[in-house]
């Protein structure tokens, strides 16, 4: 299986991109030549090296605070891969409790925590997401809890599914039959084999979580001003963009790039769980 995915060009990239931003994410202090915050107006609107104009010492240009926008995209990618990573950790860790409680119990655990997963469905995830952190303020954490919360119904559903099929399994049943404790059976027999799809989910998970809190930068109403993030860059710049388009081109790549990355990636390991459909 790992012969073929290798062979499959597209996504040996995908996965090198992606691994390439989790080390700038890493390493941003070593990599951005300046602070990210630090203004100079006397270099304001810089375009990038290769044009005319541009200085070498600021290779990407800089914005209209003659802040440089390779230290704020360096900077930014740390953000954005966190709130991604950590917003797919939370909803997948609330998503998987609760599609093994409504599956393996069933019951009114199943019709209450799926009536809830409905209700919560009829409201799209963002505008949730948006209305949560416009009423409660902007903050790192916040938006992370607010992702996480509003995502956790995909998981459970799937969850959920898987459960259905394994509880009738002769392994369960006869667990069950030796008198071991339900909350056991589901942590050490259940859990382990919903782990692929819940990697799998978790993956597409970190893009939408990533595009998600670029959103409500933009917005400006998620994480605070003065943390760098591509969302908040790519509102600085929008105002420029006839005049000085590197301040938002750059960060729009960026997050494109990145979350092409992760999805390609989710759809990798996807393939890797079920490799019938990686066969067709």
């Amino acid at each position: 299986m790992t012969k073929s995915v290798l062979r499959n060009k597209l996504a040996v990239v995908a996965i090198a991109v992606l691994a390439l931003m989790v080390l700038v994410a890493v390493f941003a202090p070593l990599l951005a030549p300046y602070n990210p915050n630090a203004q100079d107006l006397l270099t304001r609107l810089r375009p990038p090296a290769w044009e005319s104009g541009g200085d070498s010492g600021h290779l990407l240009g800089t914005d209209q605070l003659g802040r440089d926008t390779l230290s704020r995209l360096i900077y930014g990618s740390r953000i954005s891969l966190l709130v991604g990573a950590s917003a797919a950790v939370l909803a997948g860790v609330v998503g998987a409790v609760i599609g093994l409680v409504a599956g393996f119990l069933g019951g009114w655990y199943d019709r209450i925590l799926m009536r809830l997963a409905d209700i919560q469905l009829a409201f799209p995830s963002f505008l949730l997401a948006l209305a949560i952190v416009g009423f409660l303020g902007s903050g790192l954490w916040l938006v992370i809890l607010v992702l996480g919360f509003t995502g956790w119904v995909s998981y459970a559903r799937v969850v959920r599914s898987e459960v259905l099929s394994l509880r009738t399994r002769e392994f369960v049943t006869e667990a069950r039959a030796i008198g071991v404790r339900d909350m056991t059976i589901m942590r050490r027999h259940l859990l382990p084999n919903v782990m692929a799809p819940l990697a799998t989910i978790g993956t597409l998970h970190v893009a939408a979580a990533i595009v998600a809190e670029a959103s409500l930068s933009y917005l400006g109403i998620g994480v605070p001003k003065q943390t760098v993030t591509w969302g908040a860059m790519l509102s600085d710049g929008q105002l420029y963009l006839g005049t000085s388009w590197w301040i938002a081109v750059f960060p729009g790549l960026a997050l494109t790039i990145t979350a092409l990355a992760v999805n390609i990636t989710g759809d990798v390991l996807r393939d890797v769980a079920d490799p019938k459909a990686y066969r067709s």
